[in-house]
């Protein structure tokens, strides 16, 4: 499946070198570019710092000819509507939004101004029209979450074989019911039945984790979603005092103390934002540059969290990682 997908984001990527013309490559001298952020993260967090580090790359350097719009960071989930609307009304030249819910909110608020975001599947959420030409005023990068929330099931069933019942921490505010019920159903196929544990709010995330303890599952597939990766210490705690074995969106989050992770690295996927943030400020337009995809993919086993929890990983699993941390 993975050559499949990397076949396709190289042709992603390929077509997208050639619609982006010559004459994109180039910015006004003395001028000063406008770019307004719409996060539920905070600034100093170290994606942001590989994002505006990029900018820098490119010399689109903050406080000399770049400038943030204030209010970028640090919104409620219950306030990025509004926060969007405020970031327009200041008339950025470049609008970057992350994740559905704030991609879909700076989509309401202009249709205008581009906008660089970032999504689990950018088609299926109706950000843009295709990965190749996505129209209008937004493209960005989609995680192909869909296909990788599928992978990491087939891994923690191979990481966890005795596992009869596994959860799904599902954020219900951007994981629809289709995706959900596909998981069920190729977990079915493999001789497990996946619970649903689904999530509204941040608050209700360690109680979930608790009622995925309770529905007796073994094992817990923790979707993709920006605010489950905000709230990883919480995960992490959490899965280890009930001693949950659960794979993770992100490499980094394996690393920073999680069971497993299958996917790409969190920085690099904000350097490539950047560029694509890059290429609009250059001049290029959001409906000629194609939605783009990760490029690499990582599997990672943390030895140290599986010992701390008293589970033994397969040895045929950790031979497999491209990351073992011991």
């Amino acid at each position: 499946m993975i050559a499949r997908l990397r076949r396709r984001e190289f042709i992603t990527l390929l077509g997208g070198a050639a619609v982006w013309p010559l004459t994109a490559r180039s910015q006004e001298p003395g001028r000063t570019y406008r770019l307004g952020v719409l996060s539920q993260g905070g600034r100093q967090q170290p994606q942001y710092l590989a994002f505006f580090d990029e900018l820098r790359l490119s010399d689109f350097v903050e406080g000399q000819n770049l400038t943030l719009v204030p209010g970028s960071f640090d919104a409620p989930a219950d306030q990025l509507a509004a926060r969007a609307t405020i970031l327009v009304k200041a008339a950025p030249d470049v609008l970057f939004g992350i994740g559905d819910l704030a991609t879909r909110a700076l989509q309401e608020a202009t249709e205008s101004i581009p906008i660089v975001g970032g999504a689990e599947d950018m088609v299926a959420a109706g950000l843009v029209a295709s990965l190749s030409r996505p129209g209008a005023n937004v493209t960005g990068i989609s995680m192909l979450s869909p296909e990788l929330d599928g992978k990491r099931l087939d891994i923690l069933i191979e990481a966890v074989p005795s596992a009869r019942r596994i959860a799904a921490l599902v954020d219900a505010t951007q994981t629809p019911p289709s995706h959900t019920k596909a998981l069920q159903d190729a977990g079915r196929a493999r001789g497990v039945e996946l619970v649903a544990v689904e999530v509204h709010r941040r608050e209700e995330i360690a109680m979930a984790i608790d009622a995925a303890k309770a529905s007796g599952a073994q094992a817990v597939n923790v979707l993709a979603s920006a605010p489950f990766s905000g709230s990883r210490r919480i995960i992490f705690e959490r899965m280890a005092a009930l001693r949950l074995p659960a794979i993770y969106q992100w490499a980094e989050m394996a690393d920073e103390g999680g069971f497993a992770a299958y996917c790409p690295r969190l920085i690099p996927t904000y350097r490539q934002r950047a560029r694509m943030v890059v290429k609009i400020l250059r001049g290029a337009k959001p409906a000629d540059i194609p939605v783009e995809q990760p490029t690499h993919f990582e599997l990672v086993i943390n030895l140290k969290a599986a010992q701390a929890i008293g589970h033994e990983v397969p040895a045929a699993l950790v031979l497999r990682a491209d990351k073992v941390i011991e």
